[in-house]
């Protein structure tokens, strides 16, 4: 029994098709999203990088200006306070200190200048280079007013402007007293005495202790310690440190030293009488010069660099910009953000370069941190993902809208229809089709009420054809039962096994067997169940072409084979088969021309051909023809014909588990049966 699966495969298609777009519609939208966010990142860390390395050359840049290479060589400078005073290490082999243009040239490119609140400086610094001696540098300036000089034999320097210098290093305190004197040139100079004064009687001054002191001519504005004219003044000294001196006689010497950060310096100088020094290097409020601590301005937030002098495991100092701001990210997010594919990502972002100071070569490294760049992600994605859940709850909203108010009225319908279908070839072919919860004026009102308006007419016209049938069953029924009696009576005349005409007596009462009863001959013969038997064929067709022309049928030529052909068929339906194909080719072959029947076998199946000479066939209706109904001659009706022959003998055949096919020649048409082999 056929099964139909009409209710179930037409909404499904349809609730697959569209949910299968609205669910591709919605993972496009996620993969776009995936792909701008997977392009941000990409874009944002290439910026970073970029950036860092712009951060990282501008750190360079102010590292390898001299100000950045005394940080380079002081690193511990900016981790200490201001006061006592220690000496630097500049980055300079050594000072010009005798000429004041230079002296000051340089100590304002190196930047190592302490600033006072007064607008007083000092630097006090070393040089780079061993070889030039062990000395300690301080070069100042200050507001003073007029200088009074030393008279040359006075023991007592308390009435002049001196200066006093202290310098505490490895457990040994020195200090110089310099008084002021005017060198014959008209040059001021200090010269210094070691201790304090006044000096004593034949005392020589220090013979390495060199210092300057110049003042210009125009007057500034007024301080407290000059209330007068002010001048600004201008001190350059050099210290002798025998210290110094016994480490650069060694082999190697070690240069600078490396408690250099232990030396303590003070430098004061101071007006005639007891009054208050006119400059004190530990006067409180000096500001440190420029430092590396100053370069942690320049970082961004998680980054860090490390300074380290090449070839050493150690750095010399680290710097790390300001803490990032630990914004809280949804864990999914940052799964998201984690997992998405961009090269180079996950490797460390690191800038690296290198600086030369005098005292050999710096390695610079810049190390960013991605987590600001996750943060920054983070914020894209969080609005990316409102945007997107926005659009995927608006594609949600229309499916639900279509879903409920089309595809669901669809569904019902196409199921009620299928029903219907079901009904009509299931049963009597009457169905009824309730639509009054699918009725509108939208499309699918207007479709329901054509389709319950359809099948009313359809309901009509069955009704009317089974009136029809009935009629025409009660024809066929009245029309067996008045031909069945004349047949018993020749049967009983005609039945002896001799008798020619039993054979066909015999055929008329299966015939009528078939048709009666029935609704209409075309059922009756597809409901019709054959007597399968062993049947000579060869003998058969022998016999058929015997007796050709008892019916009317002239000249059926057979070339009889003379062994038996055993086939599996019912012999009175085999007969009404190859009847009706003779008729047909008797009603087309050329006058005088014979009907030729031919026998061929395999081991599988008997094939037997039935030619005659004529017109062909339309290759279009060489199917047409074994149709119910099909006749080929225009006046079929008036002559009795309903082109049922043909129709009649491929029913049989198939019912015999063989076929019947029609074949074009170049002279005429052939019919070939096949018969399976017995």
């Amino acid at each position: 029994m056929t099964r139909w699966r009409l209710p179930g495969r037409v909404p499904l298609r349809l609730r697959v098709l569209f949910r299968g777009l609205f669910a591709l519609l919605a993972l496009a939208m996620v993969a776009l999203a995936l792909s701008v966010l997977q392009d941000e990142k990409q874009r944002s860390h290439r910026i970073y990088a970029e950036g860092l390395k712009k951060n990282q050359a501008q750190i360079a840049a102010r590292l390898r200006h001299p100000t950045g290479q005394l940080a380079l060589l002081n690193p511990g400078a900016a981790d200490r306070p201001a006061q006592p005073v220690h000496p630097l290490v500049l980055p300079f082999a050594a000072l010009d200190f005798d000429d004041r243009t230079k002296a000051l040239q340089a100590v304002e490119m190196a930047g190592c200048a302490l600033q006072y609140r007064d607008g007083a400086t000092l630097c006090a610094a070393i040089g780079s280079n061993p070889y030039a001696g062990g000395f300690v540098y301080l070069v100042a300036s200050l507001a003073a007013g007029e200088l009074l000089p030393h008279s040359s034999g006075d023991l007592e320097l308390t009435g002049v402007h001196r200066a006093i210098v202290d310098v505490d290093y490895r457990s040994q305190a020195m200090r110089w007293t310099a008084p002021y004197e005017l060198s014959p040139d008209g040059k001021g100079r200090l010269t210094g005495y070691s201790g304090d004064a006044p000096i004593a009687f034949g005392a020589k001054p220090v013979r390495d202790f060199r210092g300057w002191l110049w003042q210009e001519g125009r007057c500034i504005e007024p301080t407290a310690e000059a209330p007068g004219c002010a001048r600004r003044t201008f001190l350059s000294v050099r210290l002798p440190v025998e210290v110094f001196r016994d480490a650069l006689i060694a082999k190697n010497p070690s240069w600078p030293p490396p408690d250099l950060d232990l030396m303590t310096v003070r430098l004061r100088l101071l007006a005639p009488g007891d009054a208050k020094a006119l400059f004190d290097s530990d006067a409180p409020g000096a500001t440190l010069p420029f430092s590396l601590a100053e370069l942690r301005s320049l970082l961004l937030p998680g980054e860090k660099l490390t300074v380290q002098r090449a070839g050493s495991a150690r750095p010399l100092f680290e710097l790390t910009g300001s803490a990032l701001d630990d914004q809280p990210i949804s864990p999914w997010i940052a799964q998201v953000i984690r997992r998405l594919p961009v090269d180079g990502f996950d490797a460390p972002v690191q800038a690296r370069e290198i600086v030369d100071t005098s005292l050999g070569r710096h390695e610079i490294v810049l190390s960013g941190d991605i987590r600001s760049i996750n943060q920054s992600l983070a914020a894209v994605a969080t609005r990316l993902a409102w945007t997107i859940g926005a659009m995927l709850l608006a594609v949600g909203f229309t499916w639900a809208v279509i879903e409920l108010f089309v595809i669901r009225r669809i569904t019902l319908l196409t199921k009620r229809a299928a029903a219907v279908s079901l009904g009509m070839r299931g049963g009597d072919g009457l169905a009824s089709l309730d639509l009054s919860d699918l009725r509108g004026g939208d499309e699918l009102g207007v479709l329901a009420q054509g389709l319950k308006d359809l099948l009313q007419r359809v309901n009509d016209d069955v009704r009317r054809e089974q009136i029809r049938a009935k009629q025409e069953q009660d024809m066929w029924h009245a029309v067996g039962h008045e031909i069945m009696s004349p047949l018993q009576s020749l049967m009983a005349l005609h039945g002896g096994r001799e008798d020619p005409s039993a054979r066909y007596i015999s055929r008329m009462q299966q015939a009528v067997r078939v048709l009666y009863g029935q609704a209409s001959p075309s059922e009756a013969f597809e409901s019709t169940t054959l007597a399968l038997e062993t049947v000579d064929i060869d003998a058969f067709l022998g016999h058929v072409a015997g007796n050709a022309g008892y019916i009317g049928i002239g000249r059926v030529e057979y070339a009889a084979r003379g062994t038996p052909l055993l086939v599996r068929a019912d012999e009175h339906s085999l007969e009404d088969v190859v009847t009706h194909v003779l008729r047909n080719a008797d009603r087309h072959r050329g006058p005088g021309t014979p009907i030729r029947i031919q026998l061929d076998a395999d081991a599988q199946s008997a094939q037997v051909s039935l030619h005659n000479q004529g017109p062909a066939i339309p290759e279009d209706s060489l199917e047409r023809i074994f149709e119910y109904g099909v006749s080929d001659a225009p006046d079929a009706a008036a002559e009795g014909r309903r082109g049922q022959g043909l129709f009649v003998a491929r029913t049989y055949m198939s019912k015999m588990g063989g076929t019947i096919v029609a074949r074009n020649l170049s002279d005429g048409v052939s019919f070939v049966l096949t018969l399976p082999r017995a």
